[in-house]
C-alpha cells in the first residue's frame, strides 16, 4: 500500500529507500549504543565522556528523524522497530556492565567508524538517483566524522 507517491522512478526509489532504511537503523542503534555506554561509563574521565556521549545521542536522534521523514516523503514506510534495528545494524555488540572510560571511548570510535563507512557508501549510492537524500547523508557523515575525531582525540 502506497499512501504517499514518490516522485522518483521505481529503480531509483529502491536504491534510495534501501539507503534511507539502512541509515535509520544505524542511527537508531548508534543512539542506543551511546546511551548504554553513557549509563555505564566509569573512570577518571567519567564526566567528560559521559557528556560527550549525550552529544552523540542527540546527533543520532536528530538525524534519524530527518532520515525517517525523508523516507516518508518519498512514500517509503521507515522501520525503526527494535527487531529491525537489532538484525540490520552495522554496529557491533556492546558489552554489558560497567565500562572503563578508555574502553568507552574505543567502543565509540569503532561504532562511529562503522556507521561512517556505511554512510559514505550511501552518499555514493544516492548521488545519481536522489541528490536531496545524498545531501542528507553528506550532512550526517560530516557530523558523525566530527564526533569520531573528538573521540579519537580522547585516547590520543
Amino acid at each position: 500500500m502506497y499512501v504517499v507517491k514518490s516522485p522518483l522512478p521505481d529503480a531509483d526509489l529502491k536504491t534510495v529507500s534501501e539507503a534511507l532504511q539502512g541509515a535509520l537503523v544505524d542511527l537508531v542503534d548508534l543512539s542506543l549504543v551511546a546511551k548504554q555506554i553513557h549509563w555505564n561509563v566509569v573512570g577518571p574521565r567519567f564526566r567528560s565522556v559521559h557528556l560527550q556521549l549525550d552529544e552523540v545521542v542527540d546527533t543520532a536522534r536528530q538525524h534519524s528523524d530527518t532520515v525517517a521523514e525523508r523516507a516518508s516523503t518519498l512514500g517509503v514506510s521507515p522501520d525503526g522497530r527494535a527487531g529491525t534495528v537489532a538484525s540490520s545494524s552495522g554496529i557491533g555488540k556492546v558489552a554489558e556492565g560497567w565500562v572503563k572510560d578508555t574502553d568507552a571511548v574505543g567502543t565509540l570510535v569503532d561504532a562511529l567508524g562503522a556507521v561512517i563507512t556505511r554512510m559514505r557508501e550511501r552518499v555514493v549510492a544516492t548521488g545519481e538517483p536522489d541528490p536531496v537524500s545524498q545531501d542528507i547523508f553528506i550532512q550526517i557523515t560530516a557530523d558523525l566524522e566530527k564526533h569520531h575525531w573528538m573521540f579519537q582525540a580522547e585516547n590520543g
